[in-house]
């Protein structure tokens, strides 16, 4: 039982150290592109630079979560488990959530 329980809380992990990489290329992204447009693309730095905090602070959040699956029996797992997962979710919701701000009308 032990063993599924890494397995998964490994998978679920990773999964979520992943997405706050995602959410933070993403911002990557949008700040080179606000940089090439020049002060046309100002209001898109300002939001950046808000959000990298964040961003930042939620892949520290997933990958010291994926370090303790990584390195510990089953109470560590679900620790890190829940330490990966949470911050995946939020990275998740913050991903979304820049999206759709910067979404064309098209």
């Amino acid at each position: 039982m032990g063993a599924v329980v890494g397995v998964v809380a490994l998978v679920v992990a990773l999964v979520g150290f992943l997405v706050t990489l995602g959410n933070a290329g993403y911002l990557a992204m949008l700040s080179s592109a606000a940089k090439k447009r020049g002060l046309s693309g100002e209001s898109t730095m300002e939001y950046v630079k808000g959000q990298r905090a964040l961003a930042g602070g939620l892949a520290v959040v997933g990958l010291l979560g994926l370090l303790i699956v990584l390195g510990s029996g089953p109470v560590g797992d679900v620790f890190g488990l829940l330490l990966a997962g949470g911050s995946g979710l939020a990275g998740y919701r913050a991903l979304n959530s820049t999206r759709e701000r910067f979404r064309g009308s098209s």
